[in-house]
């Protein structure tokens, strides 16, 4: 199973961002802490300001899946046309990321261990 350090996460996040995909600012890595006490990494973010925490981790932990949560809120949201555009937008590049991540960690794995087949890791 692949690690996640918080700065092998940041360095992913700069690779994302130098392939063109525009990033949110508010994009974080924030320190997670590991079952064994090692700091894992989590990617972070609140939509728009829309006070939505959403992240992005492996699921489970140290997996190579990757999935988006976001935590419930305590009050609705409500938004004009304009403004859901633009989450539509962030939305889009949340999912794209996950996709990115989900990638990157295949790739550690088959560093790691050479050749995958996406079958057997259940993909």
């Amino acid at each position: 199973m692949p690690f996640h350090s918080k700065e092998m996460l940041e360095q992913w996040l700069e690779e994302f961002a130098a392939l063109g995909y525009s990033i949110s600012e508010r994009v974080k890595v924030i320190p997670q802490d590991g079952g064994d006490g090692l700091d894992t990494g989590l990617i972070a973010l609140n939509l728009l300001d829309s006070m939505t925490l959403t992240y992005i981790q492996p699921e489970p932990l140290g997996s190579i899946h990757w999935g988006i949560t976001f935590e419930a809120r305590e009050s609705d949201l409500k938004m004009n046309a304009g403004r859901t555009l633009e989450l539509s937008g962030e939305l889009a590049m949340v999912s794209v990321l996950c996709t990115f991540l989900q990638t990157k960690s295949l790739a550690e794995v088959e560093a790691e261990v050479g050749s995958v087949f996406p079958e057997t890791l259940g993909l």
